[in-house]
């Protein structure tokens, strides 16, 4: 009888040691699925997140936003593609003048309107050449698992204000040959004078190898050839309108595709930013970051 009894405790131990055992591997069992789980759905998520982030910088930078001009408003649908002069959008493109309006309201026209306010988002513009700044945008607290695509794209920054690019032929008024010489001319108010400053801006590397001339298409006197000493000119007070309210103004340089720009910019614009480098077409890195 007793025997038996040991038997009956020997087996009924063995028993719990294996629900024990039975217990722990379904617990590890299951514990592994919640964490594969888990790292799935992480993954998913994941994804889907750097999915949406490169469809939605995709669609920023071909796509200029409804209406084209946005930007003027500060409301619409969002694009920063650049419209060219001929009214062709185009494609890979920044333009610094969309980018600025989307800083102005950002959480509106990209947190909420284009990520349903989900995920905070940045956007940083980073020019290849090192005369030009950098220009970020949208939330600066990133943590977490940060998501980010980049885009080559070219950018204009502010050639808006360019009239006349000498890297191309124009008319001259002194039958210069192009081969030789940059020439070119615009046509300018005395009252454009007060709201506006007129400059030619020189690259650099360019400014101590080169020689101009500024005349009108009255020349009361001869001009000789003079170095620029500089990489901006103001032309305000070069100008000569006699007796006229308008003036006919030619500019040449004794070396032909010269990298000088004629520009118009606002009495209030930023010395620091009358840089040759930002009145052309640049290459540049566009940086869509995002977390939850």
């Amino acid at each position: 009888m007793i025997a038996m009894i040991d038997n009956r405790g020997n087996i009924t131990v063995e028993i719990a040691i294996v629900l024990i055992i039975t217990l722990m591997i379904t617990g590890i069992v299951l514990n592994l699925s919640e964490s594969m789980t888990d790292k799935a759905v992480k993954s998913v998520e994941s994804e889907n997140t750097e999915i949406l982030i490169s469809e939605m910088a995709d669609n920023l930078v071909n796509n200029p936003g409804t209406p084209d001009n946005w930007e003027e408003y500060g409301k619409g649908t969002p694009g920063l593609a650049i419209i060219n002069e001929e009214g062709e959008i185009v494609p890979n493109s920044v333009s610094y003048a969309k980018l600025m309006a989307l800083k102005n309201n950002y959480k509106k026209l990209v947190d909420k309107k284009l990520f349903d306010s989900k995920i905070k988002t940045s956007l940083e513009l980073i020019p290849q050449k090192s005369s030009i700044s950098s220009v970020k945008i949208g939330d600066a607290n990133e943590n977490g698992n940060v998501y980010s695509v980049n885009r080559l794209v070219k950018c204009d920054f502010y050639k808006k204000f360019v009239l006349k690019d000498f890297q191309y032929g124009g008319k001259c008024n002194h039958k210069h040959s192009q081969n030789q010489h940059s020439c070119n001319y615009f046509k300018v108010f005395k009252g454009n004078l007060r709201s506006s400053n007129y400059y030619l801006l020189i690259d650099a590397n360019e400014k101590d190898d080169l020689e101009y001339i500024i005349d009108t298409t009255r020349v009361v006197k001869g001009r000789f050839w003079e170095n620029p000493g500089s990489d901006k000119i103001l032309l305000n007070d070069k100008i000569n309108f006699y007796d006229d309210p308008s003036a006919v103004v030619f500019i040449h340089f004794n070396k032909p595709h010269v990298k000088a720009v004629l520009v118009s910019v606002p009495k209030n614009f930023k010395m620091y930013n009358l840089n040759y480098d930002y009145f052309t077409t640049n290459d540049c890195n566009l940086v869509l970051k995002a977390w939850y």
